[in-house]
């Protein structure tokens, strides 16, 4: 006999996450990808069932809208010296929740 129950299954996979740490982890060559990354990112904010995907899914888009905050707060800076520290302070904070989300997702939990 064949069941035909209609349970919701929740997959968590991976796959996507990894696919935009590495389009954020481009942001020193162009910061073109990290943006395309934010774009999928909010398109995918709805669509997500696991905890863990979206965990990592709102991890990336906080990191991404800080980053540009900061970024804009550093260009709005005169002097040059205090311009370079804040841009400075972004790209390590990006850096590290880049390197923390990612060894996060590998390990298989959320951030």
């Amino acid at each position: 006999m064949i069941s035909t129950t209609s349970e919701r299954v929740s997959i968590d996979d991976p796959s996507l996450a990894h696919l935009l740490y590495a389009l954020m982890s481009a942001f020193p060559i162009f910061f073109l990808p990290t943006l395309v990354g934010l774009f999928i990112n909010l398109g995918q904010r709805t669509s997500c069932s696991g905890d863990m995907i979206s965990s990592h899914l709102r991890w990336q888009r906080h990191s991404i809208i800080g980053f540009m905050l900061m970024g804009g707060i550093g260009l709005s800076l005169t002097q040059i010296w205090l311009s370079s520290i804040v841009y400075s302070i972004a790209i390590l904070w990006f850096c590290h929740r880049i390197v923390k989300g990612w060894l996060n997702l590998t390990d298989g939990a959320a951030v």
